[in-house]
């Protein structure tokens, strides 16, 4: 039997196993498509297949989108799909163009408006930490601070879905953990390239950030939102190793290449102000994984609705909308991306309980959640296509730029 072929009848063995079991957490599979969908089990790439089916959900029909992905197969990798920037949003399909991905779906909540706050623009910067090719791009803002859905019962900003060195998907959780070493002693820092800051603490910002302000830091508590600006901040410029400049307000603008800006709020600004030009400070930072000893190559924010084939306790059953999420099975060798249609016929989408139970049932073992509404959108290329095109119909009928995504990526 060719490799092709057994991985086509794995993928409808786990559709057939799917039908039988029937209703799971008040959803299951129905097997019917639109008329004039694609056919089910194309192959995108090697180890790459796309599926399409309907979901009979508690609150009517859903059309799921879903990508498997054999990470076995060595032609074939994750990585984080992004816009360039931090602080910056681009639509998956743009954003998979940009990189050369073949698949991909939109990944972390971020930071979409900023209506709490008069005269601060949103920064389009995501929620979770960030990690591409190895390299740490960010790390997690407080709980409190978050966009999206309520977090599940025992989960946090910190909860990554990734995959590491060892090319095998897992959850973990990403702490930052970093220093301001300065001739008066070592400062701890607590924020890395994010759009809001711990009360009291200090954050970094390097040229990976992009160009957008860097007031929307200090807004907010660590338990709201909504709270207003901080007025005790300071800012201080590092270049190459030394303190070039100060202000009491953050700027905006790019971070020159050599440069690392640090943002204090309250406490924090106040020891910032000790500083002066001239002086010598090293910054240092890293995110520190909760329980994975592997480096990971690639990671992402969302959370957790499913862990050792079980759902979480406590997951939402009551409200049902767009969603997309990343299924982990055999060990973390193989991977399902699921993104559900936006289309109206659709829109009632599924409960993240029901979200939890259709990922079990297609052999997962733990799920993440990742943005959904409009944000939801799952892209493939047509095969023989030089570009990904929407499979599913987002719900604002159109892309919505977003933060991140995951994105397929292959050799072949």
């Amino acid at each position: 039997m060719t490799l092709r072929r057994r991985r086509f009848r794995t993928a409808r063995a786990a559709l057939t196993l799917l039908t039988a079991l029937g209703s799971l957490a008040g959803a299951a599979l129905t097997g019917a498509a639109p008329a004039g969908a694609a056919q089910r089990g194309t192959p995108i790439a090697p180890g790459v297949v796309y599926d399409q089916f309907d979901i009979a959900a508690a609150r009517g029909t859903a059309h799921a989108h879903v990508l498997t992905v054999d990470l076995r197969d060595r032609r074939v990798r994750l990585g984080l799909l992004h816009a360039g920037a931090v602080a910056a949003r681009a639509t998956v399909s743009r954003q998979a163009a940009a990189q050369g991905a073949v698949a991909g779906v939109n990944g972390d909540f971020f930071n979409i408006s900023e209506t709490q706050h008069p005269g601060v623009q949103a920064t389009g910067a995501s929620v979770g930490p960030a990690i591409a090719r190895g390299r740490a791009l960010k790390g997690a803002v407080p709980d409190g601070q978050r966009f999206g859905p309520a977090l599940p019962p025992g989960t946090s900003t910190e909860d990554v879905f990734g995959v590491g060195a060892d090319r095998r998907a897992r959850l973990d959780r990403l702490r930052l953990t970093g220093s301001v070493r300065t001739p008066e002693g070592v400062l701890a820092l607590r924020g890395l390239n994010q759009y809001a800051l711990p009360v009291g603490s200090i954050g970094a910002f390097t040229p990976t950030w992009g160009s957008a302000s860097r007031v929307r830091a200090t807004c907010g508590t660590d338990t709201d939102r909504a709270a207003p600006c901080s007025t005790d901040t300071y800012e201080v410029t590092v270049r190459r190793g030394r303190v070039v400049s100060a202000s009491d307000t953050p700027g905006s603008g790019p971070v020159t290449a050599g440069t690392t800006v640090l943002v204090g709020r309250e406490e924090g600004a106040r020891r910032l102000r000790k500083l002066f030009v001239g002086e010598r400070v090293a910054v240092r930072h890293r995110l520190v994984a909760a329980t994975s000893r592997v480096p990971y190559r690639f990671a992402l924010g969302g959370y957790p609705v499913l862990a050792g084939g079980r759902p979480l306790p406590g997951l939402d059953d009551r409200t049902s909308a767009v969603r997309t999420a990343v299924g982990i099975a055999d060990g973390g060798r193989r991977v399902v991306l699921l993104a559900l249609d936006g289309a109206p016929r659709y829109r009632t989408g599924l409960t993240i309980a029901e979200v939890a139970g259709i990922m079990r049932t297609l052999g997962a073992t733990a799920a993440f959640s990742l943005d959904g509404g409009g944000s939801s959108t799952l892209v493939a290329r047509e095969p023989g296509a030089p570009a990904v095109s929407v499979r599913n119909h987002p719900s604002d009928g159109t892309e919505r730029p977003v933060a991140n995504g995951i994105g397929v990526f292959s050799t072949s």
